[in-house]
């Protein structure tokens, strides 16, 4: 392998890494109104945030699991579809994960301005 397609291996997993935490906050803030599945990804998707069934579905049922949200069946448009909406510790998670995302962005805007004016 040539050393520019390692890179773009590289840096493609290195991105995936970085959006794979991000989108459980993306899920979490998004589902603070009532969504299925294929509205969801069509959701995020309008602000960049492109996610795979494949990913969507298991992201979801963990974070059930994990009592973060609540989801019921119900039959629309003679379709049985299975609903998500944050629960109430989801809420209490979300704001503190909020929180977290917030001072990190702070401490690399402040870590990248300095190496911006270390560099000149």
């Amino acid at each position: 392998m040539t050393p520019s397609i390692q890179n773009d291996a590289l840096v493609e997993n290195l991105r995936l890494e970085l959006r794979r935490g991000s989108l459980v906050l993306a899920v979490l803030a998004q589902l603070r109104a009532e969504h299925y599945g294929y509205t969801l990804r069509k959701a995020l998707a309008q602000y960049g945030m492109d996610i795979d069934e494949g990913t969507l579905y298991p992201l979801l049922r963990r974070l059930e699991s994990q009592g973060l949200l609540v989801s019921e069946w119900r039959e629309e448009a003679k379709r049985n579809k299975r609903f998500y909406k944050i629960s109430r510790d989801g809420k209490l998670v979300l704001k503190q994960l909020l929180a977290e995302w917030q001072g990190i962005g702070q401490s690399l805007e402040e870590i990248l301005k300095e190496s911006n004016h270390g560099s000149r």
